[in-house]
């Protein structure tokens, strides 16, 4: 199994490329099943959970090619998929590929809305809680559908096709706003979705829909509405800049000092989060280049954040958040809103040398002058990165280990940060 080894006390100075966001590029990536056209996606990073969703997609009979960098390109055309899935050859998404990506039960909406039936394992556990699919099965059965689990499969069937209904969701839900915008694409009639989730990833994926032929409005707003059509076309559509990663290189800018230009990036799609890093001691501007993070020499001050639905503080970024606010010269606290069980790189980083005491969902952390390096053991996606964060602003080496958890939604990481000035290095192979 992989690790990563980091030498920690060096700045960042340099450039790096913003890849396309991974929680747009899935979703994306399963609207393919919605048209017998092909779909190009452009800007499509290169990481696991992409290439696990290809396997999944595969299986139902999606054909696809990968398109790398040409003599040339422009960096956002570094890697450009083509999904077609002329025929559909299998309903059915079984357990052993939906255990691997609980994304990927979101193909039951596409598969559900254009064949009519569907039948779709039960994702299982998180390790960050149990994200249940409730809210989606609402959708569905909201606009016609019947739903049976059995077996740990959730069987779908709307034999005459989907039918346009008024979707109020009880909590603002980003899978169950996905699973209401695909599936209503295609159902007959009018559709209005009310509490929608206004992620910017969900604006992105409603807006290749259209570019496919349906009819949205108001996505990336509480409310929106769709008219159904009886088919969709193929379409062209480059994925956005991934805001998760922009934040998590703008707090490692932050935690280790430098300047670093985060090039692609687009500050509209995390101003919260980079108000809070600005509050924290970091300089941010932005240009027609992207976003500019430089720290030299002020020390960091302690902010307190609550995550929320966009555009409040994203979840995805409170652990490297965390990680920047152990080196604060003071005391901040992090309320975590979004998801149970979200803090479990607590233990982590205090292997590092950080004060951190939970109560409840607060984490109360107490700046310290110094981290010290030590072997760590990433838990999560949003979890492995924060030590990443930290490790790199710790004194001596600290060792990462499993770290398939980061190449889930981080592309080219150790090359990015080492090309910046760190002292990173992946070692394949032993645990």
């Amino acid at each position: 199994m992989d690790r990563i080894r980091i030498v920690g006390g060096r700045k960042l100075e340099g450039n790096i490329q913003i890849s396309g966001a991974k929680n747009a590029a899935l979703p994306l990536m399963i609207a393919a099943l919605l048209t017998e056209e092909t779909l190009t996606l452009e800007n499509t990073p290169s990481v696991a959970d992409v290439g696990m969703l290809l396997r999944i997609l595969s299986h139902h009979g999606v054909d696809y090619s990968v398109d790398g960098r040409r003599p040339g390109d422009q960096p956002h055309a570094a890697r450009t998929l083509h999904l077609s899935a002329r025929r559909i050859v299998d309903i059915t998404a079984p357990y052993d590929l939906v255990s691997k990506m609980r994304a990927s039960f979101w193909v039951i909406a596409p598969l559900l809305a254009r064949m009519g039936e569907a039948r779709v394992s039960l994702p299982g556990g998180c390790a960050i809680g149990t994200r249940p699919v409730d809210l989606l099965l609402m959708v569905l059965e909201k606009l016609g559908a019947t739903i049976e689990i059995e077996a740990g499969y959730v069987h779908a069937r709307a034999a005459k096709g989907l039918v346009g209904a008024e979707i109020d969701f009880p909590k603002v839900t980003v899978s169950g706003t996905h699973t209401a915008l695909m599936a209503a694409s295609l159902a007959k009639g009018h559709t209005l979705i009310k509490n929608a989730a206004c992620e910017p990833e969900i604006a992105d994926v409603a807006a290749c829909l259209v570019k496919m032929g349906a009819k949205i409005k108001g996505a990336g707003q509480s409310v929106i509405e769709i008219e159904g059509v009886a088919s969709l076309s193929g379409a062209h559509h480059t994925v956005l800049p991934d805001r998760i990663e922009t934040g998590t290189y703008a707090m490692a800018v932050a935690m280790t000092g430098g300047d670093v230009l985060l090039e692609g990036a687009e500050p509209d799609l995390l101003r919260n989060a980079l108000d809070v890093i600005g509050m924290a001691g970091a300089e941010i501007s932005t240009n027609n280049l992207g976003i500019r993070v430089r720290r030299n020499g002020a020390s960091l001050s302690p902010v307190d954040v609550t995550t929320a639905p966009f555009p409040g503080f994203p979840t995805d970024l409170q652990a490297q958040f965390m990680a920047l606010m152990t080196k604060a010269n003071g005391r901040s606290r992090i309320t975590e809103t979004i998801f149970e069980n979200r803090f479990m790189h607590v233990q982590e980083l205090a292997r590092l040398g950080a004060h951190i005491r939970l109560d409840g969902d607060i984490a109360i952390v107490d700046g310290v002058a110094e981290l010290q390096g030590a072997p760590v053991m990433a838990t999560d996606l949003r979890a492995s990165v924060s030590l990443v964060i930290a490790a790199l602003a710790a004194r001596g080496e600290s060792i990462v280990n499993r770290v398939y958890h980061l190449d889930r939604g981080f592309e080219h990481l150790e090359k990015k940060l080492g090309g910046c000035g760190a002292v990173i290095e992946r070692i394949s192979g032993s645990n």
